[in-house]
């Protein structure tokens, strides 16, 4: 049985697949070799891999790197270019906080599969349950019958919504899909067309989704027109104002609703609006959670003009910011949230939860997918929603974003790198940290013409070279922190440490 098989059995079948795995590519790159006339050299540096490989004293080790550095390789020219990568490594393995490459990399991970992860890389519980799982029912279709985990994941969850009037459940794949869905179940509820969506938003790639996502245009470049009645307004973040990072939040919050009310004005009367749709904290837009007085007026606006809420907690979901959900700071209750990534540590699943009063208007069939509520996948969710009850993953977050936030906030007062450090931001252990820019738009007050160029990228470059996987987010220069929820005060502490002594030699590199 999958669940049973023991290490030893583990490691007799490995080398073997991996020999043979080893010898095709090492055909496969020989005759790429001839086909592309290379020269003598290449021809006897491959005949000696081959060679090598064989080799009774050096076949084990010499195979696991032509096989794993080969395989890269192949990745590199048959997988889509459309994707980009941190590194070119292929990863091995995964074991709560760290991650070990291809090349011999211990690397500690504080992208978390961004934000997928929460309970760190292959959680023994987790896994074992959707083992467990395989062995029993792998695929049992939505539109054929209920299956006992896509019941029990509900089950476990009504007790955490942040509001009890989401009652009416919904799994699928993946966050763009769960967004489509929401916008689907509002245009039918209400009847209504158009939603309004975020500066700075990101919902997703698929063609409905990328219409709502405002983060950054490469996720929709060369791809217009795309999905009509999609209006945008300006999220309550100092850049989208124009204004310097100190500037009060109620000031910020006074000026979108302002832009909201012209909007509904001007460009679309509430009349034909169906939702409008918002991150919790904004995550590709560069990690800025939504004031609670911003999500109050949104309410309000909804509220008066029969609009629904569409709440986002795709990546900001499942204990990401201190909450079970970061909406909860807020008290503001959704029409319809959406929930992904953390959700089954890894395994695709996704979520549209809504008021049952609206979804009991859908007609049979006008919802589904083939794939949509995976048993496997929605036995891991449900194994994910014992743990943070049972390790008391919240209380840990609460914990560690105390510490990040501090030493966050030490770096910002440094001498050295601390001018360049615009704003330490975040909810939980879902931070970012904002570096000045010497380029940009030319009515940015915020230029800083001394400040070192593509810092983020570079900073984030640094600490994988030490041994850190760490992410840059939106247009601006921005880092951020997405380690697992269930971190160790010592990992974290590692991290820091490395991002901090990362900051400090491309700062000085100029």
């Amino acid at each position: 049985m999958l669940a049973r098989i023991s290490k030893s059995s583990k490691a007799a079948i490995a080398p073997a697949s991996q020999r043979s795995f080893a010898k095709s590519l090492v055909s496969h790159n020989e005759s790429t070799i001839r086909s592309n006339g290379l020269g003598q050299q290449n021809r006897t540096l491959s005949t000696a891999t081959a060679k090598s490989a064989s080799s009774p004293t050096h076949q084990k080790t010499q195979t696991r790197t032509m096989a794993t550095s080969s395989l890269s390789e192949f990745g590199q020219k048959y997988v889509n270019k459309g994707l980009g990568r941190l590194t070119e490594a292929v990863i091995t393995k995964g074991q709560g906080s760290y991650i070990d490459l291809d090349d011999g990399r211990h690397m500690l991970d504080f992208t978390s599969g961004i934000g997928v992860t929460n309970l760190g890389h292959c959680h023994p519980k987790v896994s074992k349950a959707a083992a467990d799982q395989c062995m029993n029912l792998v695929h049992g279709q939505c539109s054929i019958a209920f299956h006992g985990p896509y019941l029990e994941l509900i089950e476990k969850l009504l007790p955490v919504m942040p509001d009890p009037s989401l009652n009416s459940f919904y799994w699928w794949n993946s966050g763009s899909e769960a967004v489509e869905g929401a916008v689907k179940i509002a245009r039918l509820a209400t009847g209504r067309q158009n939603i309004i969506t975020m500066q700075g938003a990101y919902h997703g790639r698929t063609f409905g989704a990328m219409a709502l996502t405002r983060s950054k245009t490469i996720y929709s470049e060369g791809c217009h027109p795309l999905m009509p009645g999609v209006f945008t307004v300006a999220f309550p973040y100092w850049h989208h104002h124009n204004l310097p990072p100190s500037t009060p939040e109620a000031e910020l919050v006074k000026r979108s609703l302002y832009q909201l009310d012209l909007l509904l004005a001007q460009q679309t009367t509430p009349n034909d609006v169906a939702a409008i749709i918002i991150e919790t904290v904004i995550g590709e837009g560069g990690y800025i959670p939504a004031p609670p007085s911003f999500l109050k007026g949104l309410r309000d606006v909804c509220d008066k003009n029969g609009i629904l809420l569409i709440i986002d907690e795709v990546q900001s979901g499942f204990g990401r910011t201190g909450k079970y959900f970061a909406i909860e700071y807020s008290g503001v209750r959704p029409d319809i949230m959406t929930v992904a990534k953390g959700l089954a540590n890894g395994f695709p699943l996704s979520g549209v939860i809504a008021r049952r009063e609206l979804t009991d208007t859908l007609k049979a069939g006008s919802m589904g997918g083939t794939y949509a509520g995976n048993a496997v996948a929605c036995a891991a969710g449900v194994a994910c929603a014992e743990v943070m009850k049972e390790e008391k993953i919240l209380e840990n977050v609460q914990v560690r974003s105390k510490e990040l936030f501090g030493f966050l906030n030490d770096l910002q007062k440094n001498t050295v790198v601390g001018s360049n450090i615009l704003e330490v931001r975040g909810q939980g252990l879902m931070v970012a940290v904002e570096f000045a820019s010497p380029t940009g738009s030319a009515h940015d007050p915020m230029i800083k013409p001394d400040a070192p160029a593509n810092l983020a990228k570079r900073v984030s470059k640094r600490c994988q070279e030490k041994g850190l996987f760490i992410l840059t987010t939106s247009i601006y220069e921005v880092i951020r922190f997405i380690p697992a929820l269930n971190i160790t005060k010592e990992d974290l502490a590692k991290g820091c440490k490395i991002f901090a002594d990362a900051v400090e030699e491309v700062v000085k590199e100029g």
